[in-house]
């Protein structure tokens, strides 16, 4: 594969910066008190097909999580912080395409946690999967890391260049470039 410009790059939030399915788990388990359930039991992007849990509960605890609405602490995935420092010193303002449908929320983990102005990122919040194409088309940005397999087949249909960051719910083949980690995704960036 060719490395990946910067300038063409962009980042989902949940999955491959946020640790989203680790603060859903501590939200149920400290809210609800839903136990013995493993972020490697979240093997579906859709939790009522693979976890003994209610939908209310799971809807319940999702509405928080998009509402920032809780005690938690979100966690950022291993490697991304400083990474994300990395890829936006080599020029590029940072993008983040997610289909959370709130905007501040988010933005404001993000700028907490990366500590950059506000020049230096771009966050859209779609409310779709779907609608990252036109966001990413707008921006000109024609490569994206996603931990939604599905996106990455619709972003492949509009001719965007996905980069699948693993996770157990994304576990079945795919063409895709493939990335386990931060530290995995960096040496496909130019520059670094």
């Amino acid at each position: 594969m060719d490395k990946i410009d910067p300038a063409a790059l962009a980042f989902d939030i949940d999955g491959v910066v946020a640790d989203a399915m680790k603060l859903f788990l501590d939200i149920a388990r400290n809210k609800h008190g839903v136990s013995g359930i493993a972020k490697e039991d979240i093997t579906s992007y859709m939790l009522e097909d693979c976890l003994d849990m209610s939908s209310d509960v799971i809807l319940d605890v999702i509405k928080d999580i998009i509402d920032g609405t809780y005690k938690e602490v979100l966690q950022p995935i291993e490697g991304a912080v400083e990474s994300l420092r990395r890829i936006r010193a080599l020029g590029a303002p940072l993008l983040f395409v997610t289909a959370r449908p709130r905007k501040p929320p988010v933005e404001q983990w993000l700028r907490t946690n990366l500590g950059i102005g506000n020049g230096d990122m771009h966050i859209e919040a779609t409310g779709s999967f779907e609608a990252k194409i036109d966001v990413l088309a707008q921006h000109g940005r024609n490569w994206f890391v996603e931990d939604r397999l599905e996106t990455c087949f619709l972003l492949a249909d509009a001719g965007i260049n996905p980069v699948l960051f693993r996770q157990p719910w994304n576990r079945r083949p795919h063409p895709f470039k493939e990335v386990g980690s931060w530290e995995e995704l960096l040496p496909c960036i130019m520059g670094i």
